[in-house]
């Protein structure tokens, strides 16, 4: 009861004519630099930092979390209009709803992106308000052999469902993992597949990675094949979703916030393992497994929602605990100190304002997103209809300056064509491009997450799973392996029988 009469005091603040100024700013600003490859949340919100001086706290993360909310959703629509994620946690995206797009479906899969967005946020932000001591006091448990298991299982997955064969899942996974590598070893400070470069001592950043892997891999491969088939207008299908689409995607929306929300909750978690996860589930339970990886709705709705979700649950660790666990997270932490707060167990006390302010803006936020873009999707859906040549120039365009603005080198342009050729030759030779992503995003981490584990136990492997936790996501990953193998017996000996 405390946290609905907090929650209701902070919708008196956040329903003020100044806050949802600054509310429908962030969702509009987000929608708008999250659609532009290279450009995600996080950077957005640091480059508005200085901006903000001037403002009053409350609403300027208000602002904030419109943003950050407003990016995702923008970052899953050039991930299915044109296969080219705005950021990273819009990689799954692609998946399902580029086919769709391809099929003439696109607007269909930009509502079914709008509406698991709307359903993750409004679910994510409910657990927020109700579960955050909870889940706080979980996330405090969770060491180092359990995050290590959770990055393994995100691994295992990924290669899994994706692609071809697993073999070429694997190869690409160990591709992003090799570009992970790239820098100063975190714990000994010595430099790694650097080659005397300085500016490369910092590593290779993700938002180059993920728009040269996408971006520029696919503009060069559209590219190459385009003497051989002319470009033509891709139809683009009605604005919203048949009786059909809500009977498949309903229960999607549901399931998404809650593998997001736990993972955003807890460090090293974000939007990336839990979109993955979703993928998976969705894919696992669907009965019409035939259609993934050709256009299947479920395959966009779930891990929407799932990573709207996460981002509620990124701010229960960055409010009661002051631990951020995704980019933003860590920007919007900075912006706290700036203003001399410090959030943690006390921020609620201290701040309440503030805090319930933000939570109960997050509500709003999720209907201004629903209310402005659902009629924008078959804005949104034309895109598809600018010739490929002037399409594909400009994602080279804006892929570069997005690469640019993240160091502000001009090493940065040369790695994002390296990666880029590397993507062009991963779909000449059919390797998906996702597990290099995810490898890219996780390897660093886990590679820390082994290290510290292996010194906590002295070196002994046994370190690695001497928790429940651990233990239970191992067995998950064995039986993720197992289960092909498992398959094909149980057929045969069907065969057999019959």
């Amino acid at each position: 009861m405390d946290s609905l009469n907090s929650l209701i005091d902070g919708f008196g603040t956040a329903l003020t004519p100044m806050n949802l100024l600054w509310a429908a700013v962030g969702v509009l600003l987000g929608t708008a630099i999250g659609v532009l490859p290279g450009i995600g949340p996080a950077m957005a919100v640091a480059l508005l930092l200085p901006v903000t001086y001037g403002l009053e706290p409350t609403g300027a993360f208000i602002m904030f979390a419109g943003i950050y909310y407003g990016a995702m959703f923008g970052g899953s629509t050039t991930s299915i209009l044109l296969n080219t994620p705005g950021e990273s946690a819009a990689v799954v995206a692609a998946i399902e709803g580029n086919p769709m797009a391809k099929d003439g479906r696109g607007a269909q899969a930009l509502a079914a992106a709008a509406v698991g967005h709307f359903a993750g946020g409004m679910i994510g932000t409910i657990l927020l308000v109700v579960l955050a001591p909870t889940v706080a006091a979980l996330a405090v448990d969770i060491g180092a052999p359990d995050y290590l298991a959770l990055m393994v299982l995100a691994f295992i997955a990924v290669t899994s469902v994706l692609g071809s064969s697993r073999i070429r899942g694997l190869a690409s996974l160990l591709i992003g993992l090799t570009i992970g590598l790239v820098g100063l070893d975190q714990m000994t400070g010595q430099q790694r597949l650097t080659f005397g470069s300085l500016q490369l001592a910092d590593g290779v950043d993700v938002v180059i990675v993920a728009v040269g892997l996408f971006a520029i891999g696919e503009a060069l491969w559209v590219a190459a094949h385009l003497r051989r088939t002319a470009g033509k207008a891709i139809p683009v299908g009605r604005p919203w979703l048949g009786r059909d689409d809500v009977k498949r995607t309903w229960k999607s929306w549901l399931r998404g916030p809650f593998i997001g929300f736990p993972f955003g909750a807890i460090p090293a978690g974000g939007a990336e393992i839990p979109t993955f996860l979703s993928y998976v589930t969705e894919k696992r339970l669907s009965k019409h497994k035939e259609q993934f990886g050709k256009g299947a709705i479920e395959g966009v709705a779930g891990p929407e929602s799932a990573a709207s979700a996460s981002a509620a649950g990124t701010l229960v660790a960055m409010l009661t605990l002051g631990l951020p666990t995704t980019a933003v997270a860590a920007v919007m932490l900075a912006a706290f100190q700036q203003y001399g707060i410090q959030p943690g167990p006390l921020l609620f006390e201290r701040e309440p304002e503030l805090v319930w302010g933000l939570i109960a803006s997050l509500f709003v936020g999720m209907v201004l997103l629903l209310a402005l873009n659902l009629p924008l999707a078959p804005v949104w859906a034309k895109l598809l209809r600018i010739p490929r040549p002037y399409l594909y120039a400009g994602i080279l365009f804006f892929a570069a300056v997005g690469a640019y603005a993240v160091g502000g080198e001009a090493l940065d342009l040369v790695i994002l064509l390296v990666i880029g050729l590397i993507g062009l030759g991963m779909r000449r030779y059919g390797l998906p491009v996702l597990p290099a992503v995810i490898g890219v995003i996780l390897g660093p981490a886990a590679e820390q997450q082994l290290r510290r584990a292996l010194q906590i136990s002295d070196g002994s492997v046994t370190g690695l799973v001497n928790t429940p936790f651990s233990i239970t996501v191992y067995a998950v990953v064995v039986a993720l392996l197992a289960w092909p193998l498992l398959r094909k017996v149980i057929v045969r000996r069907r065969n057999v029988a019959a």
